[in-house]
Protein backbone atom coordinates (compact mmCIF):
# COMPACT_ATOMS: atom_id res chain seq x y z
CA UNK A 1 0.00 0.00 0.00
CA UNK A 2 2.84 2.18 1.06
CA UNK A 3 4.89 1.75 -2.06
CA UNK A 4 1.96 2.42 -4.44
CA UNK A 5 2.18 6.01 -2.47
CA UNK A 6 5.83 6.09 -2.46
CA UNK A 7 6.12 5.06 -6.07
CA UNK A 8 3.75 8.31 -7.06
CA UNK A 9 5.38 10.52 -5.03
CA UNK A 10 8.19 9.35 -6.59
CA UNK A 11 7.16 9.87 -9.97
CA UNK A 12 5.87 13.72 -9.29
CA UNK A 13 9.00 14.57 -8.07
CA UNK A 14 11.02 12.83 -10.90
CA UNK A 15 8.94 14.19 -13.59
CA UNK A 16 9.21 18.27 -11.51
CA UNK A 17 13.23 18.05 -11.34
CA UNK A 18 13.08 16.94 -14.90
CA UNK A 19 10.82 20.17 -15.99
CA UNK A 20 13.27 22.19 -14.11
CA UNK A 21 16.10 20.80 -15.58
CA UNK A 22 14.90 21.56 -18.73
CA UNK A 23 13.55 25.08 -18.03
CA UNK A 24 17.37 26.06 -17.04
CA UNK A 25 18.96 24.26 -19.87
CA UNK A 26 16.17 25.69 -22.27
CA UNK A 27 16.59 22.42 -24.10
CA UNK A 28 13.24 20.14 -23.75
CA UNK A 29 14.56 16.20 -24.58
CA UNK A 30 11.41 14.31 -25.59
CA UNK A 31 10.61 11.16 -23.42
CA UNK A 32 11.71 9.20 -26.70
CA UNK A 33 14.77 10.77 -27.14
CA UNK A 34 18.12 8.45 -27.39
CA UNK A 35 21.49 9.23 -27.95
CA UNK A 36 22.96 9.12 -31.50
CA UNK A 37 26.47 8.84 -32.72
CA UNK A 38 25.53 11.32 -35.36
CA UNK A 39 25.39 13.97 -32.47
CA UNK A 40 28.71 15.72 -30.98
CA UNK A 41 29.33 13.62 -28.53
CA UNK A 42 28.43 14.45 -24.90
CA UNK A 43 26.36 17.58 -26.61
CA UNK A 44 23.74 19.06 -23.90
CA UNK A 45 21.31 17.14 -25.06
CA UNK A 46 23.35 13.76 -24.61
CA UNK A 47 24.48 15.21 -20.87
CA UNK A 48 20.59 16.05 -19.94
CA UNK A 49 19.65 12.64 -21.15
CA UNK A 50 22.69 10.72 -19.05
CA UNK A 51 22.07 12.90 -16.00
CA UNK A 52 18.27 12.22 -15.80
CA UNK A 53 19.16 8.44 -16.28
CA UNK A 54 21.31 8.19 -13.34
CA UNK A 55 18.87 9.87 -11.41
CA UNK A 56 16.46 7.77 -12.15
CA UNK A 57 18.42 5.34 -11.77
CA UNK A 58 19.48 6.63 -7.96
CA UNK A 59 15.99 7.27 -7.21
CA UNK A 60 14.82 3.63 -8.03
CA UNK A 61 18.07 1.80 -5.88
CA UNK A 62 16.99 4.32 -3.12
CA UNK A 63 12.98 3.31 -3.46
CA UNK A 64 13.89 -0.42 -3.77
CA UNK A 65 16.26 0.01 -0.90
CA UNK A 66 13.47 1.33 1.10
CA UNK A 67 11.01 -0.93 0.38
CA UNK A 68 13.36 -4.02 1.23
CA UNK A 69 14.03 -1.95 4.55
CA UNK A 70 9.90 -1.80 5.15
CA UNK A 71 9.89 -5.46 3.57
CA UNK A 72 12.31 -6.81 6.26
CA UNK A 73 10.64 -4.48 9.07
CA UNK A 74 7.28 -6.41 8.28
CA UNK A 75 8.87 -9.97 8.32
CA UNK A 76 10.54 -9.54 11.75
CA UNK A 77 7.40 -8.21 12.62
CA UNK A 78 5.69 -11.49 11.33
CA UNK A 79 8.53 -13.74 13.40
CA UNK A 80 7.56 -12.06 16.62
CA UNK A 81 3.73 -12.91 16.18
CA UNK A 82 4.77 -16.29 14.57
CA UNK A 83 7.09 -16.68 17.87
CA UNK A 84 4.03 -14.99 20.09
CA UNK A 85 1.29 -17.84 18.35
CA UNK A 86 3.90 -20.68 18.93
CA UNK A 87 4.11 -20.26 22.11
CA UNK A 88 0.53 -19.61 22.98
CA UNK A 89 -0.04 -22.77 21.28
CA UNK A 90 2.89 -24.38 23.50
CA UNK A 91 0.55 -23.03 26.43
CA UNK A 92 -2.72 -24.11 25.21
CA UNK A 93 -1.45 -27.71 24.54
CA UNK A 94 0.11 -28.25 27.97
CA UNK A 95 -3.30 -26.80 29.33
CA UNK A 96 -4.86 -29.70 27.48
CA UNK A 97 -2.34 -32.40 28.93
CA UNK A 98 -3.18 -31.36 32.07
CA UNK A 99 -6.72 -31.11 31.73
CA UNK A 100 -6.93 -34.59 30.30
CA UNK A 101 -4.64 -35.98 32.29
CA UNK A 102 -1.59 -36.72 29.39
CA UNK A 103 0.94 -34.24 30.84
CA UNK A 104 3.53 -35.77 33.08
CA UNK A 105 3.31 -39.21 30.92
CA UNK A 106 5.72 -39.93 28.06
CA UNK A 107 4.17 -39.65 24.18
CA UNK A 108 6.30 -42.27 23.19
CA UNK A 109 5.86 -44.86 25.73
CA UNK A 110 3.17 -43.96 27.95
CA UNK A 111 5.07 -44.13 31.58
CA UNK A 112 5.81 -41.12 33.41
CA UNK A 113 8.15 -38.81 32.83
CA UNK A 114 10.01 -38.57 35.91
CA UNK A 115 9.23 -35.23 38.33
CA UNK A 116 12.92 -34.32 38.39
CA UNK A 117 13.07 -33.96 34.75
CA UNK A 118 9.64 -32.22 34.93
CA UNK A 119 11.10 -30.06 37.19
CA UNK A 120 13.85 -29.75 35.15
CA UNK A 121 12.07 -28.99 31.94
CA UNK A 122 8.26 -28.38 32.42
CA UNK A 123 7.38 -28.96 28.91
CA UNK A 124 9.45 -32.85 28.29
CA UNK A 125 7.08 -35.13 26.69
CA UNK A 126 9.22 -37.53 26.44
CA UNK A 127 10.64 -39.70 29.29
CA UNK A 128 14.76 -39.07 29.60
CA UNK A 129 15.65 -42.43 27.74
CA UNK A 130 13.26 -41.68 25.36
CA UNK A 131 14.46 -38.77 24.55
CA UNK A 132 18.01 -40.26 24.28
CA UNK A 133 16.88 -42.75 22.04
CA UNK A 134 14.82 -39.97 19.79
CA UNK A 135 18.80 -37.87 19.58
CA UNK A 136 20.70 -41.10 18.89
CA UNK A 137 18.16 -41.87 15.56
CA UNK A 138 18.57 -38.31 14.88
CA UNK A 139 22.45 -38.20 15.27
CA UNK A 140 22.11 -41.46 12.93
CA UNK A 141 20.00 -39.64 10.17
CA UNK A 142 22.35 -37.01 10.52
CA UNK A 143 25.56 -39.37 9.58
CA UNK A 144 23.92 -41.06 6.90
Amino acid sequence: MSTTRDRKSHNKTKAKAMNIEATRSGILLPDDYRPSEDEPFMNERQRMYFRRKLLAWKEEIVLQTRETLQGLHEDSTQHADLADRATSETDRALELSIEDGTYGYCEETGEPIGLRRLDARPIATLSLEAQERHERRERVYRED
